[in-house]
């Protein structure tokens, strides 16, 4: 059965059984679709972390099940949370290698004086945003120093878009009056 087709009607009779605690039958179900799901991961861009791409999508489809409709197809909906997962993964990848370069030494040796300059204006900006409210210095934390997008910012303050979009205005506005051009 491994990487093998299956019918939809036994597809369906190993959902069932998953549903009612075989945990044995959703093991049949990776068997199934994990050589399609790691092709997936693969294409969208994962690379070598394709293997743990695949096994969070599993571990994250095995937890929703109570969610999913019975009446539709696991491999398209299975598909989907890999597509997630790689995005995810990929997000990841992008942030740690930015975190990378900035925490690197330079190529360029610069000017002495310029990089003065450049350690007192982030040291300042620094200052600036610590100063601020509370919810403002949150919404500046998530959007520029964790680099969130504003729906991720939104997720981890708990907060509506809107209520997002407005404070971080608002701080952004206050930091362009304290922070000296």
């Amino acid at each position: 059965m491994p990487g093998g087709s299956i019918s939809t009607t036994d597809e369906v009779a190993i959902l069932a059984r998953v549903r009612s605690g075989d945990s044995a039958a959703y093991g049949e179900l990776v068997l199934l679709h994990a050589p399609i799901a790691k092709r997936t991961a693969v294409f969208l861009g994962a690379g070598a972390d394709a293997d743990d791409v695949v096994q969070e999508a599993f571990v994250k489809a095995y937890r929703a099940l109570g969610g999913f409709r019975s009446e539709a197809a696991f491999r398209p909906w299975l598909l989907r949370i890999v597509a997630n997962e790689t995005r995810n993964c990929l997000r990841s990848r992008s942030r740690r290698s930015r975190r990378e370069e900035i925490a690197a030494p330079p190529d360029v040796v610069l000017d002495p004086a310029d990089e003065a300059v450049s350690l007192e204006r982030r040291a300042e900006l620094l200052s600036a945003v610590q100063a601020l409210p509370e919810p403002q210095r949150l919404v500046v934390t998530c959007r520029y120093l964790l680099e969130l997008d504003e729906q991720e910012t939104a997720a981890v303050l708990g907060w509506p878009r809107g209520t997002v979009k407005s404070r971080l205005h608002r701080a952004l506005e206050r930091l362009r009056k304290e922070v000296r051009p």
